[in-house]
């Protein structure tokens, strides 16, 4: 897990309205179920290639996705979707190889799926306990939630993460890729009219 704590600090807008602060126990959007903006949420992971001698820079695309928030943390949670294929680094002949049976194998396992349950306190952030499936493998990951902010019915968040792809079957190029993958999510949901209830057991 990347650990990303900062300070708690919130910044508003010339009207004094609060736009992006920091996650705390006493800073949390309102109960209910935001479904995710594949348009306006930004997947990024960063990794090494040739012996950590040079640093990768990615993005994927969401497909779907929703948070939900409850009253009672325990019962808050989420639920993402992926699109494997759509990694890119802007290096056409690199994301090729990333995509290709080497590494993610994109055509056999075209989706990459998180969903947890069960968010935590852990000083000005919160952590979300989960599962992550990719190349076929499910394992437990925990994501780090830092920041948020609030707007009628849009809410963002920053959410952190690291995965060590080995774990997950994908275990060629050892030496030419790094293994630990670094995510970095910028999420922006929007508002429903489901309830907490009816979607978290």
């Amino acid at each position: 897990m990347v650990d990303n704590r900062a300070t708690d600090w919130t910044i508003r807008d010339r009207a004094g309205r609060e736009i992006l602060s920091s996650m705390t126990t006493q800073t949390l959007p309102a109960t209910g179920t935001y479904v995710l903006d594949p348009e306006r949420t930004i997947i990024r992971c960063d990794c090494t290639a040739m012996q950590g001698l040079v640093r990768v820079h990615g993005t994927f695309r969401l497909s779907a996705g929703r948070v939900t928030i409850a009253d009672d943390p325990a019962r808050s949670g989420a639920t993402a979707s992926i699109d494997a294929g759509s990694w890119e680094s802007g290096n056409s002949t690199r994301d090729a190889d990333v995509k290709s049976a080497k590494l993610l194998d994109v055509k056999t396992y075209p989706e990459i799926t998180f969903s947890g349950t069960g968010a935590r306190a852990d000083g000005d952030g919160w952590v979300l306990p989960g599962s992550l499936t990719a190349h076929g493998t499910t394992r437990p990951v925990e994501v780090r939630i830092s920041q948020a902010s609030v707007e009628d019915r849009t809410v963002r968040f920053r959410v952190t993460a690291a995965v060590d792809r080995m774990d997950f079957g994908v275990t060629r190029q050892k030496f030419r890729t790094g293994h630990i993958m670094k995510l970095s999510i910028d999420a922006v949901g929007v508002a429903s009219a489901a309830q907490p209830d009816d979607h978290l057991e």
